[in-house]
């Protein structure tokens, strides 16, 4: 009889551990289950437009380039966090302005861009601090940072803006060049043609959540 009882005690000992363990490795699993899942950038959806202005009166100007190459897109906890590092290139053969006359891009690529040294491609890396974020953009063989705010549209959508001070980046000979093209079309009331060195500009990226 003793001998029974001693070998009940040692299956339910065996039982109890038994079920311990499952317990212990069904809890490290719903652990692993439970982690945020990484965001990532849908890079053709990116989206980049710009404003400039003419006149001493400040008229805006405004245009899009059609094509964003992005490069070392990556993932993240958050969207914010899979920007970081993000490296983009943009021809300046994509700007398009919607102009009716058809003379305006042509300008631009001639009398702005093509004043400028290695024009072909506006560079750049996307960078985040903790919540500030900017770019680190490559213009006229100079490359500078431009300040970004930062609006979320959704949990999916953001939209960054900033202003580039063509200064910053030894263009005000372009900025010359284009003002003298377009003269009399940069001429407001007072008698007085201008080209703003400022050029605001705008970025919407969507991302997906895997």
């Amino acid at each position: 009889m003793k001998k029974t009882l001693l070998v009940l005690s040692l299956v339910i000992a065996g039982l109890t551990y038994s079920c311990k363990e499952t317990k212990k490795d069904n809890s490290a699993a719903a652990k692993t289950e439970t982690v945020e899942e990484p965001f990532s950038l849908i890079k053709d959806s990116t989206k980049v437009s710009f404003t400039a202005y003419k006149t001493t009166d400040k008229i805006p100007v405004g245009g899009i380039f059609k094509t964003i190459n992005i490069k070392n897109e990556g993932t993240g906890a958050t969207a914010l966090e899979a920007m970081d590092g993000t490296e983009f290139s943009i021809p300046v053969s994509s700007l398009f302005t919607n102009d009716g006359t058809g003379t305006r891009d042509p300008k631009l690529l001639e009398f702005f861009f093509g004043v400028m040294d290695n024009t072909e491609l506006i560079s750049g890396i996307f960078n985040v601090d903790g919540d500030a974020c900017s770019l680190e953009i490559t213009l006229n063989g100079e490359t500078g940072t431009i300040a970004l705010e930062t609006l979320k549209n959704s949990e999916t959508k953001y939209t960054f803006t900033g202003v580039l001070k063509l200064g910053d980046w030894n263009a005000l000979d372009a900025v010359a060049s284009i003002n003298k093209a377009c003269e009399a079309l940069h001429t407001g009331p007072d008698g007085v043609s201008k080209t703003w060195e400022d050029v605001a500009i705008e970025g919407v990226v969507v991302f997906e959540k895997k």
